[in-house]
């Protein structure tokens, strides 16, 4: 689809910063597209240098910002995520201390490129899967200072890596300063649920999303994901314990405080149907600075099925 504005990835830089000036202003509600174009510079020189010391190219800069008129601290930013276009190929690559296969790689960088044709993307010259775009790294700017776009997620949302950042489905950020300040970068053409490379089949792509503004609430203290089928409720929070705590007391509070449920109600149901799962790998914490790509906390999400809004039963 054509978006009504497109953000070239020329407009892309590192972090999250209430002090960069936005590269658009838009009036929310109206159904407006952007198209945030997102890039592949940094894997195509790790392709080409199999040298982190010789990268030009920033890793995971997001494009924006894009100014919401109206939109205040306190209020709740809802992105509607509409499409996502992939170029020719995607990119398998491996950064040395990072992922949950770092110790049993081979030493040195690796890098593939992975072509993509008529919605297939081919990872091996034996295995091809067809393409499930998705966001890794979408979010607002916070109060004060910088946050990053490599790791850690935020409550203001970041490089979150979850799969349900896809086409049909509707990310919830609170917002932080006036006009939000919204940003997207990091697009994957293919992810597996918790990103054990902590790359993914990264692509260039252009993310076309529009923005609803939620003045006055729900108060988030963290993203939360809309898909047709449900709701999930991020949890931040170090140790894993402590994420998947804060999870489901969102999803709680969720069911409780905006729906109306009585606590024990709420209590049996996510007992039954509320599916917790680890998130993307980049953690809740930041990290030392002496092992940058290793994650503090954990990112967690937590389901509700909308059947059960309803009363109905959830699959």
């Amino acid at each position: 689809m054509t978006p009504d504005h497109h953000l070239p990835n020329t407009l892309g830089v590192p972090g999250f910063d209430p002090a960069r000036e936005p590269v658009l202003r838009i009036t929310p509600g109206t159904g407006e597209t952007i198209g945030f174009e997102t890039t592949d510079a940094v894997y195509v020189e790790l392709d080409r240098h199999h040298d982190l010391a010789q990268l030009q190219a920033p890793i995971n800069p997001v494009t924006g910002p894009v100014y919401v008129e109206g939109a205040m601290p306190g209020d709740t930013l809802a992105v509607h995520i509409h499409d996502i276009e992939l170029t020719t190929h995607g990119w398998s690559v491996s950064l040395p201390g990072s992922g949950a296969l770092q110790h049993v790689m081979p030493e040195g960088v690796f890098a593939r490129r992975c072509p993509i044709e008529d919605g297939v993307v081919h990872v091996t010259d034996r295995h091809a899967f067809p393409v499930r775009p998705m966001i890794g790294c979408i979010g607002v700017a916070p109060a004060e200072g910088t946050n990053s776009t490599i790791m850690p997620a935020y409550a203001e949302g970041g490089n979150m890596d979850v799969t349900e950042a896809r086409p049909g489905s509707t990310v919830y950020l609170p917002v932080r300063v006036p006009g939000a300040l919204l940003s997207i970068g990091d697009v994957h053409a293919i992810m597996a649920e918790g990103e054990s490379s902590f790359v993914a089949i990264e692509a260039q792509g252009t993310a076309i999303v529009s923005v609803d503004l939620l003045q006055g609430g729900p108060v988030l203290r963290a993203p939360r994901i809309e898909t047709p089928e449900e709701w999930l409720f991020v949890g931040l929070g170090d140790p894993v314990q402590e994420s998947v705590r804060r999870g489901y007391e969102d999803a709680f509070a969720f069911l409780v405080d905006e729906h109306g449920w009585n606590a024990e109600d709420a209590y049996a149901v996510l007992s039954a149907v509320g599916d917790s799962k680890l998130g993307g790998p980049t953690g809740s914490g930041d990290p030392d600075p002496l092992h940058p790509f290793a994650a503090v906390g954990a990112v967690t999400l937590h389901r509700v099925p909308k059947a059960v809004l309803g009363g109905g039963a959830a699959g």
